[in-house]
């Protein structure tokens, strides 16, 4: 938190693309071994290209959403399978991953076992966290003026989508 006279004062908490990027080469210059520097966006294409430039971010890595592929390690890291008995489940997921949007660690989360939750439980839970992941963009796609969700972030959600499919 910053002191109240601080707050007040904008000149001095104003950071600038051209600040930035003083910041950053001088942390370059100033290291004499090598560094790490990890920046994170939702919004890679609205950077300015002289932050993104190679020097600046040399490695650009984009955490997608889960797919089935991605499913398939996590199951096997979490619950030890490779394939399951209920190969209906399994496709299934794969199914719903395709029209979901669901990030690897929500997927993980329905797939950590307990004392009250086995594989296929957990499995079954992922299916119905999917199902209803599917209602709400449904919903949201729909009625967007009458859902909740829609507001603030529901439009951003569909400008990303857009700029996905673009992408992909």
């Amino acid at each position: 938190l910053l002191p109240k006279e601080v707050e007040e004062d904008d000149d001095c908490t104003k950071l600038t693309l051209s600040g930035l990027l003083n910041f950053i080469d001088g942390l370059w210059s100033a290291c004499g071994g090598e560094r790490i520097i990890i920046f994170t966006t939702n919004k890679k294409d609205q950077l300015d290209p002289a932050l993104i430039r190679r020097g600046r971010m040399d490695k650009h890595i984009e955490m997608s959403y889960c797919r089935y592929e991605a499913f398939k390690v996590l199951a096997s890291n979490y619950l030890d399978i490779t394939d399951h008995q209920l190969f209906e489940l399994f496709g299934e997921i794969e199914k719903l991953l395709e029209d979901v949007d669901m990030s690897p660690a929500d997927v993980a989360e329905h797939l950590m076992v307990t004392e009250k939750r086995d594989a296929d439980a957990c499995l079954k839970g992922l299916v119905v966290a999917l199902k209803k992941a599917k209602e709400q963009v449904v919903i949201i796609m729909e009625k967007p003026e009458q859902s909740k969700l829609n507001k603030g972030i529901g439009e951003g959600w569909k400008d990303d989508k857009a700029n996905k499919d673009e992408t992909c």
